[in-house]
């Protein structure tokens, strides 16, 4: 066994020679960012070897100088002799700020919802009244309760699991036979979750949970009134293991690793349980009804299943409509014999986030006009079809839309810089930060608002570099590299400079290109020009607070006239919640699922073509953006 000593944080782990230094980080609680997913590509793993021996493969990652001051790769190096003192710098890069309590992105929208529809969730109370024992007839308190359910729901096979079984006798006699039963209907039997002593009807609860690769939300619902009471989000406690969805594959190909991550979403998804029912007084056990929408790794990562040959050709998935599974199976800490019904996937990298999104739209319904719905977050998936068509693909934009992927970003919350507004005669910005106080670093929509106003400014080439022609006190040069100031350290709310690299505004570059090159090559296959959409869906927590102009500008958005977007924000969660109230929804969904055509771009050969053409401000074909050769000629 060997001693490894992390500093300066102070904590040990007695781990066997030949452990892998991650593994051993992970066992101390030491957290060591992994946006690669241990793959030993992103060089972010850093750490630096004070004393002992590790046995270390870095690939040529780290420079010489580097190398020879005992900086290695956590992810590439095993323990060998100690005692070990290994150094952990501050992770650079991660996502930090404290989401907003109450985050007006995940609220139900309402106007939404379709104006007719029929309320009824997949688990409903009723109040039963059930005969006292009595020495004839039917002796057994099951017995009497089965019966009492068919009497007034007809027939089907009432059954009763363990879980409830062990509380009818008491409940019963509690009561006096008065009892509310809480059932979940299926086509063929009746589901018994829960058995309460006199009339608890009022009191029933279901959530709706959006999980996301980068962030997880979640709703509690009043299945009484179909009532939202309360809405959280929070980072996907995965994010220290890997970025994007592929990273986590990469990470979850041990089985010890997979199990990591269903814990770490897992602990994301109960902490925000908890955080929606306790200040409303509902307790896990009372939340009866639960729907869980994600992407198609998200799914898998969650159920505990292999995500590996989702990214390996023929990209089979596990599983794309999950069966019904309960909460004491899945680890979701709410009434433990609720069934969780979890949205359908539709291929590898679309999944149930989309196709409950999709139920905020008009392609769900009998329309002629084709419409295009892309959801932007981490990953990009784009839906176009109309009542005929439905086709479907998905590409890999990375965290860049999150604050991922940049050396000052963050997520959009306290402090967080969310407009910039730049001087053409000097390129000095003008900030706007969330919350109004001292900025700590830059969101998704700050950098894109940045970059677009960069360029029409005249200090950003559509190449996305830095003007370096003429001074700016906002931008240095060293050689040939070039950053932009944001913020000086004196006025940041670090202490800190934030500054902007033209290697973040790549990283901007490749995930707007990304999406619009998925949209484009989706709309060629099926004929279609941007300028023939009725309607443009923008949806996903980062979509809320976008600015269509600047959109536009940067070549995420096609240039069509602005009254056909329509923001529809985090669908996939209030597509979650519409399945969690009606039956109806979850009918719609299932037959859209199985209508998508899903295109995998992987294997397009155009699609590169596409990418490539779309890596700059807006496209190398400035007629598809004619709005903004108008602005960028002035």
């Amino acid at each position: 066994m060997v001693t490894v000593d992390f500093r300066p944080i102070a904590k040990r782990v007695d781990v066997p020679s030949g452990t892998g230094l991650l593994d051993a980080a992970r066992l101390a609680g030491v957290v060591v960012d992994t946006p690669c997913g241990g793959n030993g590509t992103c060089g972010k793993c850093v750490v630096r070897i004070l004393e002992g021996e590790v046995d270390c493969e870095s690939f040529g990652s780290l420079p010489e100088g580097m190398v020879a001051e005992g900086y290695v790769l956590a992810c590439r190096s095993k323990v060998v002799r100690g005692p070990l003192a290994v150094l952990v710098p501050e992770a650079e890069g991660r996502l930090g700020g404290k989401l907003v309590e109450e985050d007006e992105r995940y609220l139900v929208r309402h106007e939404l919802l379709p104006k007719q529809w029929e309320f009824d969730p997949l688990a409903i109370k009723w109040l039963f009244h059930v005969p006292l024992a009595r020495l004839e007839g039917d002796r057994s308190d099951l017995g009497r309760l089965r019966q009492a359910v068919q009497r007034e729901w007809g027939p089907s096979p009432v059954h009763v699991p363990l879980g409830v079984l062990r509380h009818v006798a008491e409940t019963l006699r509690e009561a006096g036979g008065q009892v509310t039963l809480t059932i979940v209907r299926t086509g063929e039997a009746l589901h018994v979750v829960r058995i309460e002593p006199g009339d608890h009807t009022t009191r029933h609860f279901g959530i709706a949970v959006d999980v996301g690769t980068t962030t997880v939300a979640v709703q509690l619902v009043n299945l009484t009134l179909g009532e939202v009471l309360s809405t959280r989000s929070d980072y996907n406690d995965q994010v220290e293991c890997g970025l994007d969805v592929i990273s986590r594959i990469n990470y979850a190909q041990r089985p010890d690793r997979r199990e990591e991550l269903r814990r770490r979403v897992l602990a994301t998804i109960n902490r925000l349980i908890e955080r929606v029912a306790k200040p409303h007084g509902v307790e896990p056990h009372e939340i009866t009804n639960a729907v869980v929408s994600g992407n198609t790794t998200m799914t898998h990562l969650l159920l505990g299943l292999v995500p590996e040959y989702i990214r390996l050709a023929p990209y089979t998935p596990t599983v794309l409509e999950v069966p019904y599974v309960t909460a004491a199976e899945l680890g979701v800490q709410i009434n433990p014999d609720s069934w969780v019904c979890f949205s359908p996937c539709v291929g590898s990298y679309v999944g149930g986030d989309i196709t409950a999104g999709l139920l905020c739209t008009d392609l769900v319904t009998d329309r002629e006009e084709a419409c295009l719905f892309i959801d932007i977050g981490t990953n990009g998936e784009i839906v176009v079809g109309n009542r005929d068509f439905l086709m479907t693909c998905a590409c890999s934009a990375g965290p860049a839309f999150e604050g991922g992927g940049i050396a000052c970003g963050m997520r959009a919350a306290l402090g967080a810089i969310e407009r910039v507004q730049v001087d053409p005669a000097t390129g000095a910005p003008i900030v706007t930060a969330i919350g109004g106080v001292a900025p700590r670093g830059i969101c998704g929509t700050g950098m894109m608002d940045l970059i677009a106003n960069l360029f029409l400014a005249g200090w950003l080439d559509p190449a996305g570099r830095l003007e370096r022609s003429r001074p700016s006190p906002s931008i240095r040069v060293d050689g040939k590299r070039a950053v932009y100031v944001l913020v000086p350290e004196e006025r940041s709310g670090t202490g800190q400079a934030l500054v902007v690299s033209e290697q973040d505004i790549e990283n901007v570059l490749r995930a707007k290109a990304a999406i619009y090159s998925a949209s484009s090559l989706m709309l060629e296959h099926v004929g279609l020009a941007p300028t023939d959409l009725a309607t443009i869906y923008v949806a996903g927590g980062f979509g809320r607070f976008l600015d269509i102009e600047t959109a536009i500008v940067l070549g995420l958005l096609p240039d069509v006239p602005r009254e056909r977007f329509r923001f529809v924000g985090n669908a996939s969660l209030t597509g979650s919640y519409m399945v969690c109230v009606s039956q109806e929804y979850r009918r719609r969904q299932l037959e859209v699922a199985r209508r998508l055509t899903y295109l995998e771009l992987s294997t397009e050969p155009n699609y590169m073509d596409q990418y490539t053409g779309a890596l700059f401000l807006p496209h190398t074909d400035l007629a598809r953006f004619p709005s903004v050769g108008a602005r960028s000629l002035k």
